[in-house]
């Protein structure tokens, strides 16, 4: 799968989408004298400077390596998964902020009807965005995409806060804006804990889970030739991973024949998870007489 060019058609996507609602949405907030959804609309907004930064990221990651980067330059999209991750969580801290002034200085309003279906809206469009988005993040298996489609996330929770507010506000319970407000921003900042702690798990040389590190030992163990698998590494590296396999083979055959089962492990793995960068075999010698 080209990542570059299906990061770059939703990203496009995105962009244009965002755009379009956060002006709908401020209008709306200004016409319907609703601070809660202009807040909204500045929230959209600021989606549209990440997903920029997510073009940046996945297109310098898909770089092929040059003599001062003989390894390819993957964990760029790592680094800006994490700048991603802390936009999350000052947008998170942001919201939050607001909802606390507002109840502290009962600066409440009584929005208008048309805030309200603004409100609506954004739900109903942000919450597409993030399916089309989460779903194309895993098939490219990209965290930077990840962190986006969560960025639609966080809007549409921040929308639903919104919409629950200027309910609230229109029947008489104006602080129900506050109050959601705040319960939004502490899910958003979990959100971009994982999305951090992800991104830094693949800079420093992390493992991959054990589902996938049992299937590559069943896939080498399957293999003709092999009578034991004596260590098997394995280590992060942006989206792709590096692996390191030490094999026992019968110490009587020659160097041809334990090559080519050196070769053979290799192939299947590299062909089995599309995701290894590299992979190195090690054949130890085995006494089978």
């Amino acid at each position: 799968m080209d990542r570059v060019r299906v990061t770059n058609k939703i990203s496009i996507t995105s962009i244009v989408i965002n755009t379009l609602l956060s002006a709908f949405k401020f209008a709306a907030g200004v016409l319907a004298h609703s601070s809660a959804m202009v807040s909204d609309a500045v929230h959209s907004l600021s989606d549209v400077l990440s997903t920029f930064a997510v073009i940046a990221g996945v297109n310098l990651a898909e770089k092929k390596g040059d003599h001062e980067h003989p390894y390819g330059h993957e964990r760029l999209e790592s680094i800006f998964s994490q700048l991603l991750s802390l936009m999350l969580f000052l947008t998170a801290v942001s919201i939050g902020y607001s909802g606390v002034k507002s109840i502290i200085n009962q600066s409440y309003t009584t929005p208008g009807a048309l805030a309200l279906v603004a409100a609506a809206v954004s739900i109903i469009v942000k919450e597409i965005m993030y399916r089309y988005t989460i779903v194309a993040a895993k098939k490219a298996n990209s965290l930077a995409l990840r962190a986006d489609a969560w960025h639609h996330r966080t809007d549409a929770l921040s929308s639903v806060g919104a919409f629950l507010g200027i309910m609230g506000a229109m029947v008489g319970y104006p602080i129900c804006d506050s109050l959601v407000s705040i319960l939004i921003s502490l899910f958003i900042i979990k959100a971009a804990w994982d999305i951090f702690m992800d991104a830094t798990n693949q800079l420093v040389d992390r493992s991959c889970d054990d589902e996938t590190e049992h299937k590559i030992l069943d896939t080498v163990s399957a293999q003709d030739g092999v009578i034991s698998v004596d260590e098997l590494k394995t280590r992060l590296f942006g989206s792709k991973m590096y692996v390191d396999v030490e094999i026992g083979a019968d110490g009587s055959m020659t160097l041809f024949e334990a090559h080519k089962i050196a070769h053979s492990v290799h192939d299947a793995i590299e062909n089995t998870f599309p995701n290894v960068k590299h992979c190195m075999v090690h054949v130890n010698p085995r006494d089978i007489s």
